[in-house]
């Protein structure tokens, strides 16, 4: 039996798609969810729904009696996610869980006090420790940066501003969510990878500055990059109305991309789905040709 936490969610809810497809039956498939009415979709389809959340432990226990393989997928609550984790981790074990399998990140240096994004580093590099120390078989999944994630810091008038990010020269692995999800399936369906590390990035690395060329081929017509201090870009976006905490996770992101966090490219992705990841330029034109 197949266990899949935050079923409901994008990631979650591809990975149960693409177990599907890869012809694993949906009665071998379970979904955690916080909302049964949002998981109707997947009961229709014969997977199991167990209803709980990272921080109810009971929950989590009945959830995970039976259980062969957990996906924990990284909760969102940056500030909670650490504590949420561990109850799924030691739920786990007391489940009887035989093999876990986590959605952590990729990155440089395991140092996360000197990283820009210490918080999300720290409760990665903390899971994987808490992982590693369980008794049970693990697969940690390292994935890199959403290229979902670009046109969010792109800002929805890119078009007209240009691409308008302090991120240097700095370059990011970025590969789509779905090639993600498909190649998590893939793992999971193989019941193979114990005890080991992937690295889900793509096989070429980018900068902002790629970016901008390509939107300019895109689009049809020219998209500068503009490389502001971290100060002047806080500035414009506060000025645009944007709530603090956005500003400032904002501005650590694009720090963390000007160092070159993510910069580091992997074939474990193609691998797994025997083809070449999408490409950022095949995404953006996805998103922005029309």
């Amino acid at each position: 039996m197949i266990l899949v936490t935050g079923a409901t969610g994008h990631f979650g809810n591809a990975v149960i798609e693409f177990l599907l497809k890869k012809g694993v039956p949906a009665s071998n498939i379970s979904a955690l969810a916080r909302d049964s009415a949002k998981a109707e979709a997947l009961k229709a389809k014969g997977v199991t729904i167990k209803i709980g959340d990272y921080d109810n432990y009971s929950a989590l226990m009945q959830a995970f009696k039976g259980v062969d393989q957990l996906l924990l997928v990284s909760g969102s609550d940056l500030e909670k996610r650490g504590k949420q984790h561990e109850n799924v981790v030691k739920a786990a074990v007391e489940a009887g869980v035989k093999h876990i399998y986590y959605t952590s990140i990729d990155r440089k240096s395991d140092n996360a006090e000197a990283s820009p994004i210490a918080l999300v580093m720290k409760t990665h590099l903390d899971t994987e420790r808490h992982i590693k120390s369980s008794g049970m078989a693990y697969t940690l999944l390292r994935n890199n940066i959403y290229a979902d994630m670009i046109p969010m810091f792109l800002g929805e008038q890119v078009a007209n501003t240009g691409v308008f990010f302090p991120a240097g020269e700095g370059k990011v692995a970025f590969a789509t969510r779905e090639n993600m999800a498909e190649a998590t399936a893939a793992v999971l369906a193989s019941r193979e990878h114990q005890n080991k590390e992937l690295v889900f990035s793509n096989t070429d690395s980018i900068s902002f500055g790629d970016i901008a060329a390509m939107l300019s081929d895109t689009l049809g017509t020219k998209i500068p990059y503009v490389n502001p201090t971290a100060e002047d870009f806080a500035q414009a976006l506060s000025s645009a109305g944007v709530p603090a905490p956005i500003v400032t996770m904002s501005v650590e992101w694009a720090e963390a991309f000007k160092q070159g966090t993510f910069s580091q490219t992997s074939t474990d992705l193609e691998k797994l789905l025997g083809r070449k990841p999408t490409t950022v330029k095949e995404y953006l034109s996805g998103v922005y040709s029309s």
